[in-house]
């Protein structure tokens, strides 16, 4: 067998999600995906560290996130640069031949508490690099950070209804669309605690 493997980390990283569906995340080990694979254990950890890594160990994300907000034209509005951003994911990471993978990575993580909770940091992680983006662009620290929150929550929106068996719409059109709504709650947001406080001044 050779030692490099053409496309041995997309192949392991297949099985794997096959086996977590089949057996459980838990009871999956990394000599598992390997021989399901046709691959020796030590063709694995070329490519991931250990099997957590399949899920998450790509930063492809939150690299072309920050690069593509960073890039918006200087006078784009905050919400239109990180248009710009999860423009950039349907192009690059959540393309039509990712989103079959996607699916069953988040129900691997959608029936593992533990994993759920490292998916939770990992977006935590993300706001803080988009709000660091925002404040490279000029924008005061708590508009940045306001910003890099209403775009992680849209980025949320648009993963759960992308990764939905049924829905077929590119992740650029339902990102431009979860933004839109996101903008609208809190433009609404805002109109019903300015009315509150105009009643509270009377």
């Amino acid at each position: 067998m050779a030692r490099w493997e053409p496309n041995a980390s997309q192949r392991l990283a297949d099985v794997a999600l096959e086996l977590f569906a089949e057996r459980g995340y838990e009871n999956t080990t990394v000599l598992d995906i390997a021989k399901r694979a046709g691959l020796a254990k030590s063709t694995f950890f070329r490519h991931f560290q250990d099997k957590r890594e399949v899920l998450f160990g790509e930063d492809a994300l939150t690299g072309r996130l920050v690069t593509a907000i960073a890039a918006a034209p200087t006078e784009a509005a905050p919400l239109e640069a990180v248009a710009c951003g999860l423009d950039a994911l349907g192009r690059d990471v959540f393309t039509p031949a990712r989103r079959a993978f996607t699916v069953r990575r988040r129900a691997v993580i959608d029936a593992n508490p533990d994993l759920q909770e490292r998916e939770a940091l990992k977006g935590v992680s993300l706001t803080a690099s988009m709000a660091r983006a925002m404040e490279h662009r000029g924008l005061p620290d708590l508009v940045a950070r306001a910003t890099a929150e209403l775009g992680a929550l849209a980025l949320k929106i648009t993963y759960e209804r992308w990764s939905d068996l049924g829905n077929t719409d590119e992740f650029s059109a339902i990102a431009r669309q979860a933004l839109s709504e996101v903008r609208a709650a809190t433009l609404t947001a805002i109109g019903r605690q300015a009315a509150r406080g105009d009643r509270d001044l009377s």
